[in-house]
């Protein structure tokens, strides 16, 4: 824990950035979302082909 009265080192290499130089459209984001979201689908339709294969009567 910290008492306040040490003394902290700055640094001296800061380089202020402006925010409008850094913004990039989350192109990346859209694909990975899409993909994750297909990802669960397939989970999903696998679960429901197992459910009925689980329950269909093999005794016929």
């Amino acid at each position: 824990m910290s008492t306040g009265k040490e003394q902290l080192d700055e640094d001296d290499d800061f380089v202020a950035v402006d925010a409008d130089d850094d913004i990039q459209p989350p192109v990346e984001t859209a694909k990975t979302n899409l993909s994750k979201r297909r990802t669960i689908d397939n989970m999903l339709e696998e679960r429901r082909l197992q459910r009925r294969l689980a329950d269909y009567d093999f005794d016929l």
